[in-house]
């Protein structure tokens, strides 16, 4: 009949709704929602692990190598090394360049210094130098010492031959071993000296460093 035909089609849409429905409400969704299946992948995942950079200076000498070798030229029984070492560096940084050398003065009110040694740069230039510098104040006695002469900001070899007045007040003395600061234009020495000897008191002049050696400390 009409009744009855009507019926079953009302049941069988009935029934594909509900199957729409159920079908809809398994995969999460609603009707008329469109789903990005597009996914991302961040390329910055952490992993957990903590990854340091350490960027290495190839220009300058770090704290280590120079005090191999201030040691090993000083010797041990130097005392003092590295308080010296640590106060320069804190102060002035990591140089580009230094000196091995020796030296000898002697002062009466007016004093010499005369010294030789091996320059060596952080760009591998080695050279036989020399220096030489008067002296001036309430300084009297002689003495020999071993001088490292640490070099900083020196653009090239050429702009070492010149005269490098001290710097005032920068003496510092610990156990035998003792440090000052030269300077001239944006380029700094500081003489690290060991010897033995007497002479004492201060003064003010200049270390003048050349490629010849002479008597001429002027």
């Amino acid at each position: 009949t009409f009744k009855d035909t009507t019926m079953k089609q009302l049941t069988l849409i009935f029934s594909l709704i509900a199957l729409f429905l159920s079908g809809c409400a398994s995969s999460g969704t609603t009707p008329g929602t469109e789903v990005d299946e597009t996914v991302e992948v961040d390329e910055n995942v952490e992993t957990g692990e903590t990854v340091e950079t350490v960027e290495v200076d190839e220009t300058t000498f770090s704290e280590d190598e120079i005090f191999a070798e201030i040691e090993g030229f000083f010797g041990r029984g130097a005392e003092g090394i590295a308080d010296v070492l640590n106060k320069v560096f804190s102060e002035q940084g990591r140089p580009n360049g230094y000196i091995k050398g020796d030296e000898a003065g002697g002062a009466f009110t007016i004093g010499l210094r005369y010294g030789r040694g091996r320059l060596q740069l952080k760009d591998g230039t080695q050279r036989n130098v020399y220096w030489s510098g008067p002296s001036i104040g309430l300084d009297i006695g002689g003495n020999a010492a071993k001088a490292f002469v640490l070099i900083y900001d020196l653009p090239d070899e050429q702009s070492l031959y010149q005269r490098f007045p001290g710097v005032d007040g920068s003496l510092y003395f610990v156990g035998g071993v003792g440090v000052n600061y030269n300077q001239a234009g944006g380029i700094r020495l500081a003489p690290i000296r060991f010897g033995v000897g007497w002479r004492q008191g201060i003064n003010i002049g200049y270390m003048r460093i050349s490629e010849k050696q002479t008597w001429n400390p002027f």
